[in-house]
């Protein structure tokens, strides 16, 4: 499995010592005990995740950075994860992280992190991001509808 290192702002790796890490779910009670905390009464509960280097699950408030969530380490993938809370199961998840850039085959190691613990999910990324950096001017992009241009400087992203 491929680890992807953190290849966001660098700012963001400056935060890193005030910033709050996500929490390991390791176990249903992890996840009960995540969503108490989090959720609002709400339906739904949206989080980022990141999925670390032995494969633990860790989660974090949506509006915060997928590195502090990893604590800076690389990821075997980053995304969001949106939660149905009354059935403990994920109605959908992303590999959007534009500071880890996770392709989307980086599921596998996202499945066996919910199975491990017992979670329902759909069984792939409900949407699916490819990253490309381009090589003209350094930005990281998005690729939309398979249009391989830097939305930056115009200039041809990379195929693979």
């Amino acid at each position: 499995m491929r680890l992807y290192a953190y290849v966001g702002p660098p700012e963001l790796l400056q935060d890193l010592q005030d910033a709050t890490p996500g929490a390991s779910i390791r176990s249903l009670p992890d996840l009960e005990a995540w969503f108490a905390a989090h959720n609002d009464g709400d339906r739904h509960l949206t989080a980022t995740f990141i999925v670390d280097r032995i494969g633990a699950l860790r989660l974090a408030d949506r509006r915060s950075e997928h590195v502090h969530c990893a604590r800076g380490g690389p990821v075997l993938s980053a995304g969001e994860m949106t939660f149905e809370i009354s059935e403990l199961a994920v109605a959908a998840v992303t590999n959007q992280s534009t500071g880890f850039c996770p392709e989307p085959d980086s599921w596998p190691p996202v499945a066996a992190a919910l199975e491990k613990i017992g979670v329902r999910h759909p069984g792939d990324f409900t949407t699916q991001f490819v990253f490309r950096l381009c090589p003209n001017c350094g930005e990281r992009n998005i690729v939309r509808d398979a249009w391989f241009v830097c939305a930056i400087c115009d200039g041809d992203l990379p195929a693979v």
